[in-house]
C-alpha cells in the first residue's frame, strides 16, 4: 500500500563531485533518479521535495569550527590540502565549492528528517545522502560532512526521544557510531564487511557504546563472502530484536549497496535481490516500532551503472510503500540514454532488469547456530556483547 512518502533531491547535489576517476561518481544518483522516473516511482507515487541547503548552526551541531574553516579554506582554492582534516588526501580530494556542495547533501537529510517528523510524510529518502564516515574534527572515507548525525541531532532538539540507525554499507558506520557513542537515545547498528579486511578497520562486536550508553553501538562484522543468505540471517538475528527492544520514535537508515558483488571495493557477495529484501524488512520494522517514521539515505555504490541505479530505484520504490517487481524490465529508454551518455566509457551494455536472478532466502537464527562457521560466530559475539543489555535472552 502507498505510503505518504518523499526523495528530497534537486540536480544541484550531483555537484558534490570528487572529480574523474574517484569511485564515487554523482553520476550514480543521476542515474538512479532517471530510472525511478522512467519506472514511475519518483514523480509517481513518491512525491518530489526540495533540497535546502544546510546552515553553520546545523553543522556545528555535529562538526568542530576548526573543520568547517579547513574545508571552506579548500572550497574557495582546492589547490589547499589540509590532511589534519582529511581534505586533499586520496580519499577526499578538494574541489572547488565543497562547503557549499556537501552543506547541501546535509540540509537535504536535515529536510527529510523534518518531514518526517513532522508528520507531512510518514517516510523521506536522500539517495545522496549517507556520508557516515565523516568525524566531528576531520573529513574521512569520501564523507566531508556526516548527513546523518546531523539529521539525527536534528531529531533529537526537535522532540525525539529515541532514534534507532541501521546501516547496512559494507564499511563500518564509523562517524555515526562515534557521534553517539555516548548518547544512551541513539541505537547505532551497523552491518558491514569486518574491519579486519577493509576500511575504516573498526566496528568490531566489542564497541557497544560509552559509559551510560552501554549497548547503543552495535557492530555486525561479516566475513569476506557472505552473500545474500548469510546476510540475511545475520540481519535478521540482530537487527529486528534489538530496534523491538529499545523502541525508537524514528528509524534512520543508511543504504550503501557496495556490499554488492560486483562493488569494486568491497568483498561481499550480495545481489539486488538481496538488497531489496533488507529494504522491505527494514520499511516493515519502521512500521511495527516506529508508527512507520523512516528517513532512508544513500551511501557507498561504486559499480555505478550495473548496480546502485537498480538497488536505489528499488529502496525509492519501498520508501514509496509501492515494491517493484523484482524481476520488472529496465526501461528501453533508460538504457539508451545511460548508453548515450557514457559512449565507450561503458564496459557492458546497461542491465535489462531490475533483478540478479536469485531468491534470497535465509535460514533463521531460531532454527540453529553453527560454531563451525565464521559467520555463525560473528553473529553470536555481537549478541551476546550488546543483547544483555537491552534484556533480550540469548536463546
Amino acid at each position: 500500500m502507498a505510503c505518504p512518502a518523499c526523495l528530497v533531491y534537486d540536480g544541484s547535489l550531483t555537484s558534490y563531485d570528487f572529480g574523474p576517476g574517484h569511485p564515487m561518481q554523482p553520476l550514480r544518483v543521476d542515474l538512479t533518479v532517471r530510472l525511478a522516473e522512467a519506472l514511475g516511482v519518483y514523480g509517481g507515487t513518491l512525491a518530489a521535495a526540495a533540497a535546502p541547503d544546510a546552515t553553520d548552526a546545523d553543522l556545528l551541531t555535529v562538526h568542530d569550527q576548526a573543520l568547517l574553516d579547513a574545508v571552506r579554506r579548500s572550497s574557495a582554492d582546492p589547490r589547499v590540502h589540509d590532511p589534519a582534516h582529511g581534505l586533499g588526501t586520496d580519499d577526499n580530494p578538494t574541489f572547488a565549492h565543497m562547503h557549499e556542495a556537501t552543506r547541501h547533501v546535509v540540509g537535504a537529510s536535515i529536510e527529510a528528517a523534518r518531514r518526517v517528523w513532522t508528520g507531512e510524510v510518514l517516510h523521506a529518502a536522500n539517495i545522496a545522502g549517507g556520508l557516515h564516515h565523516a568525524m566531528p574534527s576531520t573529513s574521512s572515507g569520501f564523507c566531508i560532512y556526516n548527513d546523518v548525525a546531523v539529521a539525527i541531532r536534528w531529531l533529537l532538539a526537535n522532540g525525539a526521544r529515541k532514534v534507532a540507525y541501521v546501516d547496512v554499507d559494507v564499511h563500518h558506520g564509523d562517524g555515526v557510531q562515534q557521534v553517539f557513542y555516548d548518547d544512551p537515545r541513539v541505537l547505532t547498528i551497523s552491518l558491514h564487511e569486518t574491519g579486519q579486511m577493509l576500511f575504516p578497520g573498526t566496528g568490531f562486536p566489542a564497541e557497544t557504546g560509552g559509559p551510560g550508553a552501554e549497548g547503543s553501538a552495535v557492530n555486525v562484522a561479516l566475513p569476506p563472502g557472505t552473500a545474500d543468505a548469510g546476510w540475511l540471517r545475520a540481519f535478521h538475528a540482530v537487527v529486528p530484536p534489538l530496534v523491538r527492544a529499545f523502541a525508537p520514535d524514528v528509524l534512520v537508515t543508511q543504504h550503501g549497496c557496495d556490499s554488492h558483488r560486483d562493488d569494486p571495493l568491497a568483498h561481499l557477495m550480495l545481489t539486488v535481490d538481496g538488497h531489496r529484501a533488507s529494504y522491505l524488512a527494514l520499511h516493515d520494522l519502521a512500521h511495527e516500532v516506529c508508527g512507520g517514521r523512516w528517513l532512508a539515505t544513500g551511501g557507498g555504490g561504486y559499480a555505478i551503472v550495473d548496480v546502485v541505479p537498480r538497488s536505489w530505484t528499488h529502496l525509492l520504490a519501498v520508501v514509496a510503500g509501492e515494491p517493484l517487481e523484482a524481476r520488472q524490465e529496465t526501461p528501453a529508454a533508460w538504457r539508451a540514454e545511460v548508453a548515450a551518455r557514457l559512449g565507450n566509457r561503458l564496459p557492458a551494455p546497461p542491465p535489462t532488469r531490475m533483478t540478479d536472478g536469485n531468491e534470497p532466502a535465509f535460514r533463521s537464527w531460531e532454527d540453529g547456530y553453527d560454531p563451525d562457521t565464521w559467520l555463525d560466530r560473528a553473529i553470536l559475539e555481537t549478541r551476546a556483547a550488546v543483547f544483555p543489555e537491552h534484556g533480550i535472552p540469548l536463546v
